[in-house]
């Protein structure tokens, strides 16, 4: 297997395969591109976002800046609509369903690195999934972390940190977010 796609199944890999590094570099360059793009040129933002996006449509709108690592790992399902600060590190596909709102300074994690310091120097690391489904409202200042599930029709509190999957019809807040009320 190639470090790409051990990486996108979930097993240990080289972070820094010059492929993946390659990607890495090229992306950047994109989101770079794509903050410059002046706030009131949609066509032009709209335009690029798809590009970089894995899944995109006309409507989808992420304001500037926004910050990803491979960009066409992420599936974003229709009317997306992203606040200031969205950062999204896509080693492995995070997939958004339709309608879903996120407030300013999301974050999306599916890089996992080791907690033992003398394997981190290995740059060996590994990702997990992540999984939004529709209809769902992320507050300010959200994190989300490798591995996730977040269920149809949620709301997620603004500051929390998202480590375990929560269930559709959920409203969910705190440090770890737990479910304080269905719906």
């Amino acid at each position: 297997m190639t470090e790409r796609e051990k990486m996108l199944a979930g097993e240990v890999y080289d972070a820094c395969d010059p492929e993946l590094l390659e990607d890495l570099n090229r992306v950047k360059v994109l989101c770079q591109q794509y903050n410059n793009l002046l706030p009131t040129d949609f066509a032009a933002r709209n335009k690029m976002i798809r590009e970089i996006l894995g899944q995109a449509d006309e409507d989808t709108f992420i304001n500037q800046p926004f910050y990803c690592d491979y960009g066409k790992h992420i599936r974003v399902g229709k009317r997306f609509f992203a606040n200031f600060g969205f950062t999204v590190l896509d080693e492995a596909y995070v997939t958004i369903g339709n309608d879903c709102f996120l407030g300013p300074g999301v974050h999306i994690y599916c890089a996992c690195h080791s907690t033992d310091p003398r394997e981190r120097k290995t740059r060996q690391e590994w990702a997990k999934p992540v999984s939004i489904g529709n209809d769902v409202w992320i507050g300010g200042n959200v994190t989300i972390l490798p591995g996730v599930t977040i269920g149809d029709n949620c709301t997620i509190g603004a500051g929390s940190v998202v480590t375990h999957d929560i269930p559709a019809n959920s409203i969910a807040a705190g440090n770890p977010a737990r479910v304080i009320k269905t719906i």
